[in-house]
C-alpha cells in the first residue's frame, strides 16, 4: 500500500490491514507463517515530517539453530517512525541528533509494505533457539541431546591447547 504524501488527509488515517510476504522476502528463509501478518498503522503529517505508529502481529516458525527442530515464535511488535522528504537527506550532516533516526520518504510516497516489512525482519532473532537453554544434538550419533543423554564418547577438549596443557604442566 502506498501513502501518497501530498493526498494525507489534515487529520491523518488509521489503517487495520493483513499483510502477505513471501518467504523470500524476510531475512531468516527457513521462517514460515503459520498466521498471517496483522498491522495496525496509524499515519499523520506534520509540516513536511510523516509520523508512522503501528504494532504488528503474527505468528512465525522458525527451526532452532541448535536442535533443527521447529518451534513457533509469536511477533507482536510496536513501532513509531519518523519520515523527512528526501531533500532533507543531503543536510544530514546539519540535522540535530534527534532527526538521525529519522528515514526519509521519495517521490513522495511511502510503501506502507515496505515499512512493515522492514519492522517485521528487525524482530527476527539473530540466532533462532527453540529455549535458551536448549542442548542441541550430538556431534557424534545426531540425537536431540534435549531429550536424554546419549551414550557416545565425545573429546570436548580442543586439540589447539594440548601444547599449552603440556607447558603448564611442566610449568607446576
Amino acid at each position: 500500500m502506498i501513502v501518497d504524501i501530498d493526498r494525507l488527509p489534515r487529520e491523518g488515517f488509521k489503517i487495520s490491514k493483513n499483510f502477505e510476504f513471501f518467504n523470500g522476502e524476510i531475512v531468516d528463509e527457513d521462517a514460515v507463517f503459520l498466521l498471517p501478518l496483522h498491522a495496525d498503522i496509524t499515519v499523520r503529517k506534520v509540516g513536511e515530517e510523516v509520523y508512522l505508529k503501528g504494532k504488528i502481529k503474527t505468528l512465525l516458525s522458525f527451526v532452532c539453530s541448535r536442535c533443527l527442530i521447529p518451534y513457533e515464535l509469536p511477533v507482536d511488535s510496536y513501532f513509531d517512525l519518523v519520515y523527512l522528504p528526501e531533500e532533507l537527506e543531503m543536510a544530514r550532516e546539519e540535522l540535530g541528533s534527534d532527526d538521525l533516526n529519522s528515514s526519509f520518504y521519495y517521490s513522495r510516497k511511502i510503501d506502507l509494505k515496505e515499512v512493515v516489512l522492514e519492522q517485521l525482519n528487525l524482530t527476527f532473532p539473530v540466532k533462532p533457539l527453540c529455549a535458551e537453554a536448549c542442548q542441541g544434538i550430538c556431534p557424534v550419533c545426531g540425537k536431540n541431546i534435549n531429550s536424554g543423554d546419549c551414550s557416545c564418547v565425545t573429546n570436548n577438549s580442543d586439540s589447539r591447547f594440548e601444547k599449552l596443557k603440556i607447558f603448564l604442566k611442566d610449568k607446576r
